[in-house]
């Protein structure tokens, strides 16, 4: 996992939104496109969930990841 990924899951857990890469990108502070190519790779990884076309959310099992009841190990790697 990229150092982003988890400041992407640690937002979505501190904030239970639906929201696009461009917001969140914003704020979290990381390119856009970067922020967008990182949540495909997490919905690879079951750790978030694609709402609509551009949108997402923590999934269930990123929120078991960010709880501590899945190891990183058990996921399939995202791709950088």
């Amino acid at each position: 996992m990229a150092p982003v990924d988890y400041e992407i899951l640690l937002f979505f857990d501190e904030h239970p939104i639906i929201v696009s890469p461009h917001v969140l990108a914003v704020n979290i502070d990381y390119d856009r496109q970067y922020v967008s190519k990182r949540c495909g790779a997490l919905v690879g990884a079951g750790l978030l969930g694609s709402v609509d076309t551009g949108l997402y959310e923590l999934s269930d099992q990123g929120n078991a990841f960010l709880e501590g009841k899945i190891d990183g190990q058990e996921l399939e790697a995202p791709s950088e």
